[in-house]
């Protein structure tokens, strides 16, 4: 079995995978007639989840256009994964009971690069935008993606040379997409709703944010007119709404390729591109799954609560984001990622075999996350919370690693854990009660030694702040002297932007700096100190 149209004719020798039952010639001209859904950033999570609920839908008979896919950074996914597969996916779902099923996802009807200089690609982008049937435009593409400005707080280089030419001669994905965006308000002030799914907070606001401050910078120069930014900031014409996304979706994995290759299934290269995203003909992640969608789609929307997306108001969006990332996994994945490079671990589900790791996670979950979390009302926290550590976590079929999860843990820590404590602060409740959050705290500082539990050195995930933070720890060896050590990590503990607060101005840091020290006073002390912390 290879994935192509030419290879699904003959459905018999597709046993065991689910095929689509639309017709798909059909959907793709449909598509080209009257576009209703443009999604840019067609990497994994989006393969496997928005497109599958696309696929649900045409099935279904409730929609009869597909998704046009568009690169916003790497454009190497589109020629060889889209365009080399007729634009099929082999959705792969490793269920906790050990079955796996298998769907190939056909909703795709078109794969196109968003760039300028390819002019035809580019030609048939300002079509589609310019078309009255476009009804959404939405967007993985990771929260780095909507960013003007650098950790620094300064305009980013490439921004700085896309701001001082015009914006036909602009490189940044974000200014050919508000490019399109004024083809589209030329077009009539047409209508159309721009929706996030990036795993980040009030994700809507940082996409409208980056498109206002770009065509604000265009109207200064007289490159558009005002009623422009009037346009792009009137909710009845372009709306940017907010969402929740939750689907742990790993890199496609060799032990997943292995078992589709014992079926026939040929295409199982495991790539990574130039760009270092890892992709793969099929997807592999986890069954649970949640969208939820604040409901402001002015020129209309697919069906997709019928694929169980939850559209609601934009305050409960909100809150269900804050139970999920303040609370109920993020902060449970960040503390088992940290601790899991220290201690040696390369999957996450066997971390939760560990039985201090796991009380670890069930201590910061139920006894100091559960008190002040965010109670959303259409999702309950506490069967939220049940089902990451008792399924999510442990699935032995999630090929899941700490080092992938932590990436970019100091762009996490405000939020994942400086929140929880000023949750506590407001309520009144006494943070001497916090153990868990000042010992991730201490083993995040340790875990910048870039040295295990057992003295061997290892290779930090990918940061932006590593340059900046590794340095502050420079010196402090394990089981060596380290008279300044404490300095140093105080030191650490007092930015704000990292944590959300000064941590050494609060009663979490004395907890904070024995973890550390203790930590760092020899091998094998990383593994003592959390035993005792959670014991």
């Amino acid at each position: 079995m290879k994935l192509n149209l030419k290879e699904l004719a003959d459905k018999s020798k597709w046993n065991g995978y689910k095929l689509f039952d639309f017709d798909y010639a059909k959907v793709s001209e449909n598509t080209k007639k009257s576009p209703e859904w443009v999604h840019f950033g067609g990497g994994n999570i989006f393969r496997i989840f928005p497109a599958a609920l696309c696929q649900k839908l045409l099935n279904e008979g409730l929609m009869n256009t597909g998704i046009v896919v568009g690169n916003s950074h790497d454009p190497e996914i589109i020629d060889i994964l889209y365009k080399a597969h007729d634009n099929l996916t082999l959705g792969v779902t490793l269920k906790a009971d050990g079955s796996i099923s298998k769907e190939v996802i056909g909703s795709i009807a078109w794969a196109l690069n968003c760039d300028p200089e390819l002019k035809d690609d580019w030609a048939e982008f300002e079509k589609i935008f310019t078309n009255p049937s476009l009804k959404m435009v939405s967007f993985t593409i990771t929260e780095k993606g909507y960013a003007l400005y650098g950790p620094d707080g300064k305009l980013l280089p490439a921004y700085v040379e896309d701001f001082a030419t015009t914006p036909e001669n602009a490189k940044m994905f974000m200014c050919h997409l508000t490019r399109l965006l004024f083809a589209r308000f030329k077009a009539g002030q047409l209508p159309v709703t721009m929706v996030s799914m990036d795993n980040c907070s009030h994700n809507g606001e940082k996409l409208q944010s980056a498109i206002v401050e770009i065509a604000e910078n265009w109207c200064k120069k007289g490159y558009v007119p005002q009623e422009f930014i009037e346009y792009l900031k009137n909710d009845k014409k372009v709306a940017f709404p907010w969402s929740m996304i939750d689907k742990i979706t790993p890199r496609p994995d060799a032990k997943v390729a292995e078992m589709l290759k014992k079926d026939g299934f040929e295409d199982t290269e495991l790539m990574v591109t130039s760009r270092k995203t890892y992709i793969s003909p099929f997807v592999n992640a986890e069954e649970p799954q949640y969208l939820v969608i604040e409901d402001k789609f002015p020129n209309g929307r697919p069906p997709l609560e019928k694929a169980g997306v939850y559209f609601t108001d934009r305050d409960t969006v909100n809150k269900v984001e804050k139970m999920k990332v303040c609370t109920c996994l993020n902060p449970l994945h960040t503390s088992l990622a940290v601790s899991g490079c220290l201690l040696g671990f390369n999957l996450i589900c066997d971390e939760m075999k560990d039985s201090d790791l796991k009380k670890m996670v069930e201590i910061l979950g139920y006894e100091e996350g559960l008190p002040v979390v965010v109670d959303p009302k259409i999702i309950e926290p506490k069967s939220f919370i049940d089902e990451v550590i008792t399924k999510r976590l442990p699935n032995p079929f999630m090929p899941d690693t700490p080092q992938r999860i932590a990436t970019d843990t100091s762009q996490k820590l405000s939020i994942r854990f400086g929140e929880t404590v000023k949750a506590y602060q407001s309520k009144g409740l006494d943070l001497n009660k916090l153990k868990i959050v000042p010992l991730v705290f201490a083993m995040w500082a340790r875990y910048l030694l870039a040295v295990d539990d057992d003295g061997k050195a290892f290779e930090l995930s990918p940061d932006p702040l590593i340059p900046s933070v590794k340095p502050i720890l420079e010196g402090i060896e394990i089981g060596g002297k380290n008279a300044d050590a404490e300095e140093k990590f105080k030191k650490l503990l007092a930015n704000e932007k990292i944590f959300g607060f000064d941590v050494t101005s609060s009663p979490l840091y004395q907890k904070s700096k024995e973890y550390f020290l203790a930590m760092v006073s020899g091998k094998g002390m990383v593994r003592k100190t959390i035993h005792e912390a959670v014991n």
